[in-house]
């Protein structure tokens, strides 16, 4: 019933970004004190030297593995990792929720689209960490953090978090999302164009992108429509919404 009245005074279908909000809390923490860890960790020349034995490791173990289908599939998400391709699926996102009026939806994905492009950029820089040999496909720039797994993980996860209500469908689809997230970082380090620590890393940001900005927007969005829904019960009735038999 209150789901009904809500909508009513909201006068639209946009789902609510936050399912548990105190879950979605722990969540989002978790997940953030994870990315802050890797990346603060790997700031450290002792646990990068550290790092580096495995993703030199784990480098080998890619190229005596790889074979021409599985190379294929590789180059297949490089080219889905590419701003040619992530930008209009972007826009397409964007520009479907603009379209239904979701406005706290479309809000919640773009700032995450945009919080994880600052990122990309700003800590390449920082870190500059120089790239594997031998990438099977064409790399610039530095290669920490991964900028295809973070692009690939903010923009698949946002996506679930804007189209998906929450409840057992979004946790699937975000599974799915995840999936793939990692998928991309393995292609990253199987075709040599990023550490696998590179990729890891890429996948924590971009999902932490994503499940912090939705928070954030969903309690804004909480408290828009419960300041809405106060003022509709508070609001005294007048001749337009009383029935004429009681007037």
């Amino acid at each position: 019933m209150r789901r009904l009245r809500r909508k009513a005074v909201t006068g639209r279908s946009e789902h609510a970004l936050l399912g548990s909000p105190w879950r979605d809390v722990a969540l989002t923490a978790v997940m953030v004190a994870l990315t802050v860890t890797v990346f603060v960790a790997l700031a450290r020349q002792g646990v990068l030297a550290g790092a580096q034995r495995v993703d030199d490791m784990w480098l080998r173990i890619m190229v005596s593995s790889r074979s021409v289908p599985m190379t294929a599939i590789a180059r297949f998400l490089d080219l889905l990792g590419l701003v040619y391709v992530t930008v209009p699926i972007r826009i397409a996102i964007a520009g479907f929720l603009a379209f239904r009026r979701r406005w706290w939806l479309l809000a919640a994905f773009l700032s995450a689209v945009v919080l994880s492009e600052l990122f990309i950029g700003t800590l390449k820089g920082i870190y500059d960490r120089p790239r594997p040999p031998g990438s099977l496909v064409a790399t610039s720039g530095a290669s920490f953090p991964s900028g295809h797994s973070i692009a690939a993980s903010v923009t698949v996860i946002a996506a679930v978090i804007a189209l998906v209500p929450a409840g057992r469908r979004r946790a699937a689809w975000g599974a799915v999302a995840l999936a793939f997230s990692f998928s991309m970082a393995l292609s990253r380090a199987y075709l040599g164009a990023h550490w696998m620590s590179d990729a890891v890393a890429g996948v924590l940001l971009g999902t932490s992108c994503a499940l912090l900005t939705a928070l954030a927007t969903g309690f804004l969005q909480r408290r828009w429509e419960g300041r809405r829904e106060a003022d509709s019960v508070s609001e005294p009735p007048t001749d337009e919404n009383v029935p004429e038999d009681r007037r």
